[in-house]
């Protein structure tokens, strides 16, 4: 059984919302495959989900750029 970080509670398979604050844009992306906390519902995701999140994140920092001097131009 996997035990939550913070309150030591059983963790079980579900899906979660990973949300991200940049200064430049807001990301909501719902029902990410994840690991939820039954008792406290922190959410962990597995490094193979947090691997291509951070390869989409990485392409849109460069599209949301590519938007902000387009505007300019």
């Amino acid at each position: 059984m996997m035990q939550c970080h913070f309150c030591a509670g059983e963790m079980k398979q579900g899906k979660a919302t990973y949300t991200l604050d940049r200064a430049d844009y807001h990301l909501l992306i719902h029902d990410v495959p994840a690991w939820i906390c039954a008792q406290c519902k922190e959410d962990y995701f597995e490094e193979n989900v947090v691997e291509v999140m951070q390869e989409m994140i990485k392409k849109l920092d460069v599209l949301v750029n590519k938007v902000r001097q387009a505007a300019v131009a």
